[in-house]
């Protein structure tokens, strides 16, 4: 059973404390520099090994090849669960993890992201 004395001493301590929470989406979040946030790939660095379909846990890469040495990418973000070992298992970097986190859609072709090379 909890003791009325230590509800009191936590009501107390707490007031003094600025909010846990912020003013989402009026201000802007400060997001730490290692932040997994929505994968971007570069086709223009992926030699099409695929080590990163391998290594998704979610299965949410797809690569396809377009011509020689041109590669086209799929992501589908619906699946996806930011844990950032398709950027870690890119030995060529063209998997990176971005800032972005706000990726909210209404339809599902929306929440999937292909890149096509140039």
């Amino acid at each position: 059973m909890i003791k009325p004395g230590a509800i009191w001493k936590e009501l107390l301590k707490n007031f003094s404390r600025k909010p846990a929470t912020v003013l989402y989406p009026k201000e802007r979040l400060n997001l730490p520099p290692n932040f997994r946030g929505r994968p971007m790939y570069d086709a223009s660095k992926c030699i099409g090994c695929m080590l990163c379909v391998k290594d998704c846990p979610a299965q949410a890469i797809q690569i396809e090849k377009v011509a020689e040495k041109s590669y086209q990418c799929t992501f589908y973000l619906g699946r996806c669960i930011f844990c950032g070992q398709c950027a870690d298992s890119c030995n060529k970097g063209a998997i990176t993890m971005s800032q972005v986190y706000e990726l909210a859609a209404f339809t599902q072709p929306s929440m999937t992201d292909t890149v096509k090379p140039v």
